[in-house]
């Protein structure tokens, strides 16, 4: 076996130059690094790195090829209460690795040891990091470069989406080839959206917890290699690899026209708490890739065990860099940041972090659309509306105050509007624009459409926690019987709610974000967190889908698409050219009307010639239009009305109803 050489302090990982391979690691804190090399039998070779640059630990390998598996084994002293865990015993990922060889099961080997260190070794429990070599003939691929105003985003599961999708071929069902099959292409057209966005396609791990109960991370939110592929997506078909897949998957969703987001998860690790595996970055380094407590305990600031320390200066460039393969390699067009606040904590949350400076100066991430769950649970970690330019944000604001506005009718009619005009009042600061707020009925993680307006309260048995997990204040409502077998009243009362539900998320300002089976009516059962449920609670119904209902999605994201004032992407400013609030007669609001309690009643006129009229009570309201001849173009399921000038306008409870002048 040759020696290692020299090598170069950059990029991070395995790079393969067609002669060989550099490797590049971080670590502040060891003492020796050596570069473990897996022959086919798991015969292993141990090859000190020879050089260190700063923190980075690099060395090259002449004559290494593609497909080489490879390890890491830090060596240091091992001391918790500085928060020191070197454990030379331990077998290590490379955090840059490109795939990886094996899952990770459930072994107290693993563990690099609490109060002193663990003696036994770990080698053969531990996936392989893999080097490889990136080829794909992308065919001119060019980004649909969406712009913000006329985004159109769709939240899915790479498995759950097509799973039992009967017209996808049974070999590709729930896997990558799935997502730019041309069912798929065909369905997202006419459906009218512009963006996939992917719940995490990283390597991923199952915690020990859930394999104890034998349930898995269905969600993938506990990643185990931030710059590997999940292979449990891929069919195989064709015998091509996971990530040939996926590629082919997004360069036909980009001729489509359809951008490409996928969920990243930089603030905690499969690594858990330190009862966990020892597998990667706690053994490389853990005082500097997490954030400890002086004690040297880990500050469990996401509620995961342990948290991400994104400050280093070769952190922060290896946060880059981990975002940037993506994009260069899979022609993502942008992320969405699970538990976004860690990428400003310092450990305070700061706007202008080094970590939210560099992005923001990337010359590559710069251009990608960026979204954040703007929270995580530590101290001051709730921070909607103060992530910087060019961040766009979730809103729960908007999600749960237009809940309460049409099943609880307990929202003042100007916290709606506010909500309406894209939550100016949290938004509108620092050169954001509108897009900034990112508006959700639902996601992932909640209740979907169907059991919003079906459960009053969870029914999560199933996930093993005896229902104490997910969330107690949904602001759902079951319309007075709870479950889905109900009267034909009460299921005319949730159609009425979830039609008013998908109007204000498409006609509202902002970016629209819907949940993959909202369209259709998908039901969890009354699961609100549904992250170990790998299974027909999940995965999509689509032969039972609500196909009236999947019309009304399409022909309202549509109509969205026709409305200047929705799709400009600047603020509102109260001139006729931009939006005029009415009351129930037609005229200006005043600063009385505004204040007026228990108004469930208003017009909403946008560009001028498009008229919005909402009646959130249940009853039916006549209302006085504006001048002029106005035509009922929805809802879509009556036959358009034209509405002469001077007549009434009888607006049926629970609606919000669309005009545009004749």
């Amino acid at each position: 076996m040759a020696s290692l050489q020299p090598g170069k302090p950059a990029p991070f990982g395995a790079s393969f130059d067609g002669d060989g391979v550099n490797f590049c690691v971080f670590s502040s804190g060891a003492e020796k690094i050596e570069l473990c090399l897996f022959d086919e039998k798991g015969a292993e070779a141990r090859l000190p790195l020879p050089s260190r640059t700063g923190n980075l630990w690099h060395g090259y390998l002449p004559g290494a090829q593609v497909g080489l598996r490879y390890g890491f084994r830090a060596h240091g002293p091992f001391d918790p209460a500085k928060g020191l865990r070197f454990n030379a015993q331990k077998l290590l990922l490379d955090p840059s690795a490109h795939a990886l060889e094996g899952g990770l099961g459930d072994d107290s080997r693993l563990c690099g040891g609490v109060k002193v260190a663990d003696p036994r070794d770990s080698a053969d429990l531990v996936p392989k990091s893999v080097v490889t070599h990136d080829h794909f003939d992308w065919q001119d691929d060019a980004a649909p470069a969406v712009p913000w105003g006329e985004t159109v985003i769709y939240e899915a599961h790479v498995r759950g989406l097509t799973q039992l999708h009967p017209d996808i071929p049974e070999a590709l069902r729930g896997t990558y080839a799935a997502l730019g099959h041309p069912v798929m292409l065909d369905y997202f057209k006419r459906l009218g959206i512009t963006a996939l966005e992917l719940l995490p396609v990283q390597h991923h791990a199952d915690e020990p917890r859930l394999q104890h109960m034998g349930l898995s991370n269905y969600w993938g939110y506990n990643v185990l290699a931030p710059c590997a592929l999940e292979p449990s997506y891929a069919s195989g078909v064709n015998g091509v690899s996971a990530a040939h897949e996926f590629k082919t998957a997004i360069r036909a969703l980009h001729q489509a026209g359809i951008e490409v987001l996928i969920d990243v998860v930089f603030n905690h690790t499969a690594e858990l708490d330190v009862e966990g595996p020892t597998v990667s970055l706690r053994g490389l380094d853990n005082r500097s890739w997490y954030w400890l407590n002086d004690d040297g305990s880990d500050n469990n600031l996401t509620g995961c065990g342990n948290a991400m320390r994104l400050v280093d200066d070769e952190v922060v460039a290896w946060t880059l860099e981990s975002l940037r393969y993506w994009v260069e390699s899979f022609h993502v067009d942008g992320f969405r940041f699970d538990l976004g606040t860690m990428l400003g904590r310092t450990p305070k949350f700061h706007a202008d972090s080094a970590l939210f400076k560099a992005i923001k100066a990337d010359p590559v991430l710069g251009h990608c659309k960026l979204i954040a769950e703007p929270w995580d649970i530590g101290p001051d970690g709730y921070q909607v509306g103060n992530f910087p330019a060019p961040f766009a944000e979730w809103s729960d604001h908007w999600r749960d105050d237009i809940r309460r506005f049409w099943l609880y009718g307990t929202l003042p009619i100007g916290d709606f509007a506010t909500r309406f005009a894209a939550s100016a009042d949290i938004f509108d600061h620092d050169g954001r624009l509108p897009s900034a707020a990112v508006n959700m009925l639902t996601a992932h993680d909640g209740f979907n459409l169907r059991d919003l307006v079906s459960f009053n309260d969870k029914h999560n048995q199933a996930n093993g926690e005896d229902n104490r997990d997910g969330h107690d204040n949904n602001y759902s409502q079951n319309h007075g019987q709870e479950g889905l077998e109900v009267s034909e009243e009460v299921a005319k009362q949730r159609r009425l709610s979830q039609r008013a539900l998908l109007a204000t998320l498409f006609l509202s300002q902002g970016t629209p974000m819907l949940l993959a089976g909202d369209e259709f009516g998908h039901s969890q059962q009354g699961n609100n967190n549904a992250y170990c449920q790998n299974n027909a609670l999940t995965w999509l119904n689509w032969r039972d889908g609500d196909k009236g209902l999947t019309e009304y999605v399409s022909a309202l994201i549509s109509l969205r698409k026709k409305i200047p004032a929705l799709t400009q992407n600047s603020w509102w400013q109260g001139m006729p050219e931009d939006v005029q609030w009415l009351d129930g007669a037609g005229q200006p609001m005043t600063t009385t009307s505004w204040e007026q309690s228990g108004q469930q009643c208003l017009q909403i006129r946008l560009s001028d010639r498009w008229l919005l009229v909402v009646n959130s009570s249940l009853n039916d309201v006549e209302m006085a239009l504006p001048e002029g001849r106005w035509l009922c173009v929805a809802p879509f399921d009556n036959e358009q009305q034209n509405v002469r000038e001077g007549s009434p306008w009888r607006a049926t409870a629970k609606t919000l109803c669309v005009m545009t002048q004749g």
